[in-house]
């Protein structure tokens, strides 16, 4: 009897303990995650402040081409004008001859070279401009053959044996008479009389103009 109550006892702390047990374990439940903001394809596009750029494929009209746009202006085109505007310009500049009396300085001149076969040239030589008192002192290849010819109106000088090759022949400045440069115009004749060479020359005090005679071999 005693035997029958322990094991009915027993049979009720061991289903007791059960129950406990089961109510302890946490019941699982299955985790749905549903979008926040779920996108509904049925609605219309909804047009916002949003800037509307425009479509460089979708859009033909749009031009591509940076030389047609207007360049930024710095400056009012109204403030321009054109080069040059309002220059006045005077019909009589340009090139002009020395005058006589001019305080400008005439360095050395080149007058140029002639050819001639004859034995002895005439070097002859005059004021062309206003006959003032101007002097020249004249050279054949460094040597003085003249130390001092007063220029006038009419033409003076003399004859000059000529060597094989280059004769070079220096007109000096002595002065510049009452009337600054020394001006002259000199002619070279050969042997037969015959004119070959002419020139001029403007030179202040101490200047050369130098003529280069070149004879030919025979």
């Amino acid at each position: 009897m005693y035997r029958k109550i322990f094991y009915i006892t027993c049979f009720f702390l061991l289903l007791c303990s059960s129950t406990i047990a089961q109510t302890d374990i946490p019941v699982q439940k299955e985790l749905k995650i549903e979008a926040a903001n779920k996108i509904d394809d049925t609605k219309k596009t909804q047009e916002g402040t949003s800037l509307n750029i425009p479509s460089v494929v979708d859009n033909p009209e749009t031009n591509l081409n940076m030389t047609t746009r207007n360049p930024v202006k710095m400056v009012d085109d109204r403030n321009l004008v054109q080069a040059g505007y309002g220059m006045k310009i005077d019909p009589k500049a340009g090139p002009r001859e020395p005058k006589e009396g001019s305080k400008q300085h005439f360095s050395d001149m080149y007058l140029g070279d002639v050819k001639s076969s004859g034995k002895f040239v005439g070097i002859v030589c005059r004021d062309h401009e206003y006959v003032d008192g101007d002097r020249v002192k004249i050279y054949l290849n460094d040597k003085v053959v003249d130390p001092n010819i007063l220029l006038i109106g009419s033409f003076k000088g003399i004859n000059l044996d000529l060597e094989p090759g280059f004769n070079r022949i220096d007109f000096e400045a002595l002065n510049v008479g009452s009337s600054a440069p020394n001006t002259a115009q000199v002619d070279v004749y050969d042997d037969q009389g015959k004119l070959i060479y002419s020139n001029k020359w403007l030179l202040s005090t101490g200047s050369k103009a130098t003529l280069i005679i070149t004879k030919d071999s025979e």
